[in-house]
């Protein structure tokens, strides 16, 4: 009997360590339980929560060295796809900031960034987070294992494709949040020329400078809660289909 028990929790713990090393790899990119703010004893304390609620729902054969290797690239792969998100956001505040003026200002704690790439990358996480990314973290990490089985590596053309195509997504969806600021810039920098032009002698900067700032505020105001709502709605998109 005793050998019995012995050998399945041999089988237990060799399971649950395959399965710990791809949840794992997904924490350390996951929006929000990734963070560089969240202390790492939290973190492992969260993967090791996601690792319970994962393994009884998936099987996971016997792995040799290659598919623990195996698991832990599929870990990175999801990982990177979430985190590609956050780098939108992120992208998405350093082009209206820049178009808006207000790149100057110190963002808060964690990446050097704008106030204004800070402000989106805060609000999108507290949105993703109200939109029970835990619940849908559990859910793409369980269906994984019928796209990525455990101990398969994944093919590499169709990763280098897959990882191409989501840089592609983040580029574009964080110019796409971005394009109210950056249009309302050329519409300002157009009038700008055009009344500089037919006053030279009027010191435009002076008094186009407020006048930017001011309606970069205006525009924060009003196009931040749609970029949000842009945004959360690929994410989601994507959590339901990450490949």
């Amino acid at each position: 009997m005793i050998e019995v028990l012995t050998g399945w929790g041999a089988d237990w713990a060799q399971w649950g360590f395959a399965v710990f090393l791809r949840v794992g790899a997904v924490m350390a990119l996951m929006p929000g339980f990734g963070e560089q703010s969240v202390p790492q004893r939290v973190r492992l304390v969260l993967a090791l929560a996601f690792t319970a609620v994962v393994a009884p729902a998936v099987s996971v054969p016997a792995l040799d060295l290659m598919g623990y290797g195996a698991e832990v690239l599929s870990g990175l792969a999801l990982g990177m796809g979430l985190r590609m998100f956050v780098m939108a956001l992120q992208m998405a505040g350093a082009i209206a900031a820049q178009a808006a003026s207000l790149s100057q200002l110190v963002g808060g704690a964690g990446e050097p960034q704008p106030a204004l790439g800070h402000l989106l990358t805060i609000s999108g996480l507290a949105l993703a987070m109200a939109n029970d990314l835990h619940l849908r973290a559990a859910e793409l990490l369980i269906l994984s294992y019928d796209v990525l089985p455990a101990g398969r590596l994944p093919d590499a053309a169709d990763m280098a494709d897959w990882g191409l195509e989501q840089v592609r997504r983040a580029f574009s969806l964080g110019f796409s949040l971005a394009a109210p600021f950056v249009l309302a810039s050329l519409i300002y920098n157009v009038a700008l020329g055009v009344i500089n032009r037919a006053m030279p002698q009027l010191m435009v900067s002076f008094i186009g400078a407020p006048a930017l700032t001011f309606g970069g505020l205006v525009l924060i105001a009003v196009s931040v809660p749609l970029a949000l709502a842009v945004w959360i709605a690929a994410f989601n998109g994507w959590m339901a289909n990450p490949l």
